[in-house]
């Protein structure tokens, strides 16, 4: 039994739940919109450089948390999924979910997305086993900071191992789908690395090191289709 990976955000997704949950909320009246999106737009493009400070970005993403009603939250979260993100769903990506069940893969979502954002997400999609940035809750309500290793780079690597450790699982056979260059410490640990529609700096290095490169996003065909049974190598 293998375990099949997949990021999600613009990976499974054709856009960025973080990014996108923060516009919600200044439409909202959540956030201030316009301060608010100055730095959703900062801090996405620093992650998008391979140069985001991802405690920073933890305190500025999980503030709003603490600051509303979790019953509010909660509310909004519903509408924001099924108006936000059920459009960016993609269809290749729920077919290759699909194939990976098939083969008997155990399919995980590893995102460094906070888990009140990811959580209906991962459900909607089917997928039962979500690893997520941790937001932390005292009393019901949400504090404004995160709850153990955030999921993110190396901490995606040492909460996977946790994750397979606590279930008698190894490494052997595993896949991983990710568009990020901030994935590629995850990205080199598998047996089996995926570059989905990548950024440049993935691009590249996928390139160099000749793992596979795919598009989710382009008509079905050969190229959407890597895990083969018959070759899983290609």
């Amino acid at each position: 039994m293998a375990v099949a990976v997949f990021d999600l955000d613009n990976t499974l997704l054709a856009g960025d739940s973080d990014y996108e949950w923060g516009r919600f909320m200044g439409e909202h009246g959540l956030v201030d919109p316009r301060r608010h999106e100055e730095e959703n737009r900062r801090y996405y493009r620093d992650y998008l450089e391979g140069r985001l400070d991802i405690d920073a970005f933890l305190a500025f993403q999980l503030r709003p948390l603490a600051e509303h009603d979790p019953a509010r939250l909660e509310a909004l979260r519903r509408r924001f999924v099924d108006e936000r993100i059920a459009p960016l769903v993609l269809p290749a990506g729920r077919a290759l979910l699909r194939r990976h069940r098939g083969r008997g893969d155990v399919v995980v979502i590893v995102t460094a997305t906070n888990r009140f954002i990811t959580a209906p997400i991962a459900e909607r999609l089917g997928v039962e086993h979500l690893l997520a940035t941790e937001p932390e809750r005292v009393d019901g309500r949400y504090t404004g900071r995160p709850e153990g290793i955030p999921c993110f780079r190396e901490g995606k690597v040492q909460r996977l191992q946790a994750w397979l450790d606590e279930r008698g699982l190894d490494w052997a056979g595993s896949w991983f789908y990710s568009d990020s260059r901030n994935d590629i410490p995850l990205l080199e640990r598998v047996d089996h690395p995926v570059a989905v529609d990548p950024d440049p700096a993935l691009q590249a290095h996928a390139r160099a090191r000749g793992w596979r490169v795919i598009s989710l996003r382009a008509p079905a065909g050969p190229e959407t289709e890597p895990c083969d049974s018959a070759n899983p190598s290609t």
